[in-house]
């Protein structure tokens, strides 16, 4: 007979194993921060960094020299322990031309038109992204280069840049496929070949995706994990974990791992967290079992513009935004539900301790209803 897990079950879960319930500034180790095997995103102003801080991990220098900055899953910036490049690059990779023309969008038309291959389009990318990128350089310089090197399948025409430059898509995966990293904190972002390149692991080991979704994201079904890749479906199921235990969560037959079943039976630990918006926990491909009301759900995951969200006790119980201003940081807030002292108290001192991951000071927390 399938169990029964609980919606409250799963938030308690995913809290637990993204490990948020960690206590900020506890000096943990990267090695054993687990978002870091599926990678964690590093977009906007609050990105990877305060993800990590959230679980535990304190920053600095050499927190940062032991980090790698790529594009990979959906073409985002994903943070990913240097010691892990062998298997990252292997977990990353496309499973088949069919997923390497998913992963690249309209530019697997346009490849398929000239008698490339998408995978094999990839290649050709890496290979000449790779001979070009020898020093650390802008991206608009790595494009116009690349541009000039290529047959016309890998190329069409930006009205917003008004050029004919590379498909996104292709130019950001090729670019971890040709071994090159992005300098943290460039904008526009700098490109840098990776020194001591390592060859894909036979094994991605804890960073294959499939698992390490499950295992950080789950229950879940090939479903949430295809568009979490932005891999076709068929190409998920087909590699889906042989040992994964059917479930049932409010109703829906999902899988989890057989050695998180008895996390599972928990609810929340009960913390507090100023989420970035790009937040693994707010990546889930099931957003309405994060977020049930529609309207609310707009306001967290809006098409430009993401705030951040208020995690309390495992529920999403508001949103948040910076307003930084000469030195000095402004937390706005808007609370879902009404929050109690305590909670306020626990969002002040969030907003405190982003302050101090920022180097800044606090002008002061803003809470609406």
């Amino acid at each position: 007979m399938e169990a029964e897990i609980s919606r409250k079950q799963v938030l308690g879960f995913r809290v637990r194993s993204q490990q948020l319930d960690r206590v900020p500034g506890a000096g943990a180790k990267l090695a054993d921060t687990a978002v870091l095997d599926l990678g964690v995103q590093d977009t906007g102003g609050d990105g990877g960094a305060w993800a990590l801080a959230t679980r535990g991990v304190t920053i600095s220098r050499r927190t940062r020299s032991a980090l790698v900055l790529l594009w990979t899953l959906r073409g985002a910036p994903h943070l990913y322990r240097r010691s892990d490049l062998a298997r990252v690059l292997a977990a990353v990779a496309p499973f088949s031309s069919a997923d390497a023309g998913k992963r690249i969008f309209d530019a697997a038309g346009s490849l398929r038109a000239g008698g490339i291959d998408p995978l094999a389009g990839l290649d050709q990318m890496a290979g000449t992204m790779r001979s070009v990128v020898t020093r650390p350089m802008v991206k608009g310089e790595v494009s116009t280069a690349v541009t000039g090197l290529l047959p016309p399948p890998f190329l069409r025409y930006c009205r917003p840049c008004q050029a004919t430059h590379a498909y996104e898509q292709l130019f950001r995966l090729g670019a971890t496929r040709a071994g090159l990293e992005l300098v943290p904190d460039t904008s526009p972002p700098v490109l840098t070949p990776i020194d001591g390149l390592p060859s894909p692991a036979p094994d991605p080991g804890r960073c294959e995706p499939i698992r390490a979704y499950l295992r950080l994201l789950g229950p879940a079904t090939p479903k949430h994990v295809a568009q979490y890749l932005d891999a076709p479906v068929r190409e998920v199921s087909g590699r889906w974990p042989q040992d994964a235990v059917e479930v049932r969560v409010e109703g829906e037959r999902r899988w989890a791992l057989p050695e998180d079943l008895p996390r599972l039976a928990a609810d929340p630990p009960r913390v507090t967290r100023l989420l970035a918006p790009f937040d693994l926990f707010l990546q889930a491909r099931d957003r309405p079992l994060l977020v049930a009301d529609s309207r609310r759900a707009k306001q967290l995951w809006p098409v430009l513009g993401r705030p951040g969200a208020v995690l309390v006790d495992g529920e999403v119980a508001g949103v948040w935004r910076p307003r930084a201003s000469g030195g000095a940081l402004r937390v706005q807030a808007q609370a879902w539900v009404p929050w109690s002292p305590a909670v306020r108290e626990a969002v002040a001192a969030q907003a405190e301790r982003l302050a101090a991951h920022r180097g800044v000071r606090l002008a002061g927390l803003e809470i609406g209803d």
